[in-house]
């Protein structure tokens, strides 16, 4: 690893499990400018494609899925590292169900809504309304009545 200050070579100081214990946190030091910084080294649990509604096909991408998720959790009590964990869980679970080759954007997109589901009830709604695409305030009374009588 190089410094991202002088290009030189770096030496790690400590390493533990982050958060997620699915990551390696590194404290690095430049042996020239004796800069200090951390690393995060991560798994790559998925390699796989999405097959979308209208039948295309594109590689996984982590960045959409949190994008989503960020959407969802605007303005709510979640933070980066929540996200970014919560991603994680949906990813292991697609790796437990054996979703090796190829997964539906509608098998992520359940997924993705059980596990908010639990979570948070607003951020369930904000992305059911999307990932369902609802059209009017009926469909949304509908999925509240859902979580209510639940």
């Amino acid at each position: 690893m190089y410094c991202p200050l002088c290009q030189s070579k770096t030496r790690v100081l400590d390493s533990r499990v982050a958060q997620s214990a699915l990551a390696i946190r590194r404290r690095r030091e430049c042996l020239e400018c004796e800069f200090r910084f951390s690393t995060y080294e991560e798994m790559e649990l998925l390699d796989f494609m999405v097959i979308k509604k209208d039948g295309s096909t594109q590689t996984y991408s982590r960045s959409k899925l949190e994008n989503g998720l960020r959407k969802a959790f605007e303005k709510r009590p979640a933070s980066e590292d929540d996200i970014h964990r919560l991603a994680l869980e949906i990813e292991v679970a697609l790796q437990e169900a054996g979703n090796r080759g190829s997964v539906s954007t509608r098998h992520i997109g359940e997924l993705v809504m059980k596990k908010l589901k639990k979570i948070d009830e607003v951020a369930y709604i904000r992305f059911a309304s999307v990932y369902k695409s609802f059209t009017d305030a009926r469909q949304f009374e509908r999925e509240l009545q859902k979580i209510i009588t639940a």
